[in-house]
C-alpha cells in the first residue's frame, strides 16, 4: 500500500516516466554527434531512444504505473526529440526544409488550437489518433532512414528515405487537418479526463 502512494506521489520515481526521462536526456548527445558528423554515433543514439519509446509504453501496463504526468510528458519527449532532429538534420542539409517547417508549423498549430480551446472551453484532452501515430512513425522512420543514408548508399536506404520523407509531408497535413477537425467537433461537449495529442 505504502509502495502505490509512493508512486502515486511521486511519477518521476516510476520505471516508464524514468524512460521517458532518459529520452529527453538523450537529445543533446544525438544533437551534438550529428553536428560533429558521426552518424554511426548518431543513428545508434537514435534507435535507443526508440527503445526507450516502446519500452516506457509496456511497462506502463506491465507494471500498472500509468500516471497523468506520463500520459503527458511520453508525447512531449516525443516532439522534443523529433523536432529537434528535424531541425538539425535540416541545418546539415540532410533534410529538406520543407519538411522540417510542415513538421513544425503542424506542432505549433497544435499547440495554438489546444491553447484556445483550453481557454475558451475548458478542454485539455486530446487523445493520439491513427493519422497523428502514422505521421509519428513515419518521422522517426525518415529521421532513422536518413541517418542510415550516411552510413550507406545502398538503393533500399535511398528508397525508404525518400518514401518516409514524402509519407512525413503527407501525414503531417493529413493529421493536423484531422486533428483541427476533432477540435473543432470537441468545442461545447464537455470536458473529460484524457492524454496529450501526439
Amino acid at each position: 500500500m505504502a509502495d502505490d502512494a509512493s508512486t502515486k506521489l511521486n511519477p518521476f520515481r516510476t520505471a516508464p516516466n524514468l524512460l521517458t526521462l532518459a529520452r529527453i536526456c538523450l537529445a543533446p548527445f544525438l544533437v551534438a554527434a550529428i553536428l560533429d558528423g558521426h552518424y554511426g554515433l548518431s543513428f545508434v543514439l537514435f534507435v535507443v531512444a526508440g527503445l526507450t519509446d516502446g519500452l516506457d509504453g509496456t511497462l506502463a501496463r506491465v507494471l500498472q504505473q500509468r500516471t497523468v504526468v506520463g500520459s503527458y510528458l511520453d508525447p512531449v519527449a516525443d516532439k522534443l526529440l523529433l523536432s529537434t532532429l528535424f531541425l538539425v538534420l535540416m541545418h546539415q542539409g540532410l533534410i529538406p526544409a520543407r519538411v522540417t517547417v510542415m513538421v513544425f508549423g503542424r506542432d505549433v498549430g497544435i499547440l495554438v488550437v489546444a491553447a484556445i480551446l483550453y481557454a475558451a472551453a475548458g478542454r485539455r484532452e486530446f487523445a493520439p489518433s491513427i493519422f497523428g501515430k502514422a505521421n509519428t512513425f513515419a518521422q522517426i522512420a525518415a529521421v532513422a532512414a536518413v541517418l542510415l543514408h550516411q552510413l550507406t548508399s545502398a538503393t533500399w536506404v535511398t528508397a525508404v528515405r525518400l518514401v518516409m520523407l514524402d509519407a512525413t509531408m503527407v501525414l503531417t497535413v493529413v493529421s493536423g487537418l484531422h486533428y483541427a477537425w476533432v477540435a473543432s467537433r470537441r468545442v461545447g461537449a464537455p470536458p473529460a479526463g484524457g492524454t496529450g495529442a501526439r
